[in-house]
Formats: structure tokens, C-alpha cells, sequence
């Protein structure tokens, strides 16, 4: 996918003339003003919902339900002043459809440092989470540097040295919540989470007012997973079979696979009803493909080039065998694949 860009705001136009006369009138007001004179924990969250769902349509290629549903659930979060309970969203689909990539648009559009910000908080199994075995180690995960750093990779080997003070996850969530209520906290490859872990969170997700003593309702959880990615696949393929539009698809036939597949996992949070959302992406097809080699160059400030473009799709793999539809990798080693036909 393309790199994340604020391209989409209008600037030369009246209406973007208009925008920033409103900008410039915004900046006057109270919340404005703390900022100004003072640390609050609110003043790295702008979100910029326009910026969003234009940098959505020009480089989101093939997903018109996450498109959709992912926008007007931070709609309806963002422009409530008292929610009650945080926003949880449950992304799911094959690998390289544009999960990772909507989660790092919604970190650069709703906060003002995007993924550096101090109130973005990502995790990766694989990397923090690497040995099953260990799982009651790392529910006493980390360490006197974590809360300073917020980095986890001090639990690769999954045995921190007894000299770091430990804090059990749940204190770990629990104290950037402390620290700032509005927070996102990006959970990649759910489906690679030692069984067990989520329990810690469950607490956090619900409609309580206050778990643990901190105010956590307007925080957003974001869930990153391939589960359901095979039976989404199948939907969709069926729906070429039958010369259905790929817009036709709707998120009543997809939400039952996956909830049927979640159940298959040992994460649960879907059966406890706390997810605003379950957003599913569809696999890609060769035009797909295309449009993400085309926003690639475009993002590197080069023309295109259509023996790159022909290069890329040539040496990318699609399935299924006989149909050759759904390309197996989306467009996750797109930037890779330019920099060799360059």
C-alpha cells in the first residue's frame, strides 16, 4: 500500500481557503487555548476525519466495506464528548489487504504524531509474545524502562532480568490509560496471541465507567487478524463465480464466517459482544494489484511505467489455480517487487 499522506486536503481551492479560515478561527478556542499554555494529555488527538476518508478512497484499493464501516464508526466515536465505552474495532481479512495500513491512517489521522505519537500503542505478538510456552511470563510482562519507552522488546527472550520492576500487562494498559484516557492501542496478529493473554484486556472493552480506577472510555482498540481471511476468501470467490459486482457484497454474509471462525480461536471477545465493528477485507484482484504498484511509484515521484507495472503483476501469485483471481501476498511486497524492476 501506499505510504500515508495528507494529500487529500484541499488546499488550492476555495473550499480549502474556507478550511483553513475555519482552522485558523478553531485555534482560538479553549481547548486550543490549554494546549497552548500547557501539557494536556487530549492535545495530540486531531482528528482529521475528511483527511481520512479521502486518503481512504484514493488508496484503499478493493475494500469497500472497511472503507465504510471503519468511517463511520470513528465518526460516531470521535464526535461523541462522553462516550461510553471505549471504540473497538475488529479488523480481519487475508494477508496484505490493507489491515496494517488502516490501522496506521487511523494513528495518522486521529493523532497528531501519528505512530510516534506517545498516545499510539502497538503490538505484535511475534515480536512481544514470541514463545506460547512462557505466556504467564509475559502476563507479568514489563519492566521499569516500559512504561518510559513503551517497548515491549525487552520480552523477546521471555525471561527479563530480575533487576526490572515488573508490571503485569494489566497495570501496563491500565497505566497509559492513567496517563491519557484518549489512546490507541494497536493489537497486529491477533491470531498469534498466546491463548490467555486477552483476558487481561477483556475488562478494559466493555461499558463500564471506570475498571481498575482509571477512566478509559475514550480510548480505541484496534485488532489486526487473518482469522476468517480463508472464509472471507471463499465469499468471495463465490460471488465472482456467481457474476455478482464485488460491491455487492454486503457485511451480513461475511460477519457470520468470521464469527464462526473467531469462535475456532482462542481469542473470544467476539462471543462477549465487545466489538463496535468487525470490518472485514477482501481479497485482491489483479487490478488491485495494479492500483497499489501505480500509488507506489507515485509515492517514490515517478511516472508510471508500464513494463514495472506488467513486471510486478507478472512475478505476483494468484490463486485459486484454475481461476488465477486473488493475488496470494495482496499488495503487502508490492514496494518491495518495484525496487527490483526499477
Amino acid at each position: 500500500m501506499a505510504a500515508v499522506t495528507r494529500s487529500c486536503r484541499p488546499w488550492g481551492s476555495l473550499l480549502g481557503l474556507l478550511g483553513l479560515v475555519s482552522a485558523a478561527a478553531a485555534a482560538w478556542d479553549l481547548a486550543s487555548l490549554r494546549c497552548n499554555l500547557g501539557a494536556f494529555c487530549e492535545c495530540d488527538f486531531r482528528p482529521d476525519l475528511p483527511g481520512l476518508e479521502c486518503d481512504l478512497a484514493q488508496h484503499l484499493a478493493g475494500q469497500h466495506l472497511a472503507k465504510a464501516l471503519v468511517v463511520k464508526a470513528l465518526k460516531s466515536f470521535v464526535r461523541d464528548p462522553a462516550p461510553t465505552k471505549p471504540l473497538v474495532l475488529s479488523l480481519h481479512g487475508w494477508t496484505g489487504t490493507g489491515k496494517s495500513y488502516v490501522s496506521s491512517l487511523l494513528a495518522h489521522y486521529l493523532f497528531q504524531g501519528g505512530l510516534r505519537s506517545p498516545r499510539v500503542h502497538h503490538f505484535s505478538p511475534v515480536i512481544h509474545f514470541p514463545h506460547p510456552s512462557h505466556i504467564e511470563r509475559y502476563k507479568i510482562l514489563c519492566m521499569e524502562h516500559l512504561c518510559l519507552s513503551d517497548n515491549l522488546h525487552c520480552c523477546l527472550a521471555g525471561n527479563p532480568p530480575n533487576s526490572w520492576l515488573r508490571k503485569d500487562l494489566k497495570s501496563w494498559v491500565q497505566g497509559n490509560l492513567t496517563a491519557c484516557g484518549r489512546s490507541l492501542f494497536l493489537f497486529d496478529e491477533m491470531d498469534k496471541m498466546p491463548p490467555g493473554l486477552m483476558e487481561v484486556l477483556r475488562p478494559f472493552l466493555g461499558s463500564s465507567w471506570v475498571v481498575y480506577g482509571t477512566n478509559y472510555r475514550k480510548a480505541i482498540f484496534i485488532f489486526i487478524s487473518n482469522t476468517g481471511g480463508e472464509q472471507i476468501n471463499q465469499v468471495a470467490l463465490e460471488a465472482w463465480r456467481s457474476r455478482r459486482d464485488r460491491e455487492e457484497i454486503l457485511l451480513q454474509e461475511l460477519e457470520p464466517v468470521i464469527s464462526r471462525a473467531v469462535l475456532d480461536n482462542p481469542h473470544r471477545i467476539m462471543e462477549e459482544r465487545l466489538l463496535d465493528a468487525v470490518v472485514p477485507f477482501l481479497p485482491l484482484q489483479r487490478h488491485h494489484v495494479r492500483h497499489c504498484v501505480l500509488n507506489e511509484l507515485a509515492q517514490l515521484g515517478l511516472e508510471p511505467r508500464d513494463e514495472v507495472v506488467q513486471a510486478v503483476l507478472d512475478s505476483t501469485t494468484f490463486f485459486p489455480e484454475d481461476e488465477q483471481l486473488f493475488s496470494s501476498n495482496g499488495c503487502k511486497t508490492v514496494a518491495s517487487r518495484i525496487s527490483l524492476f526499477l
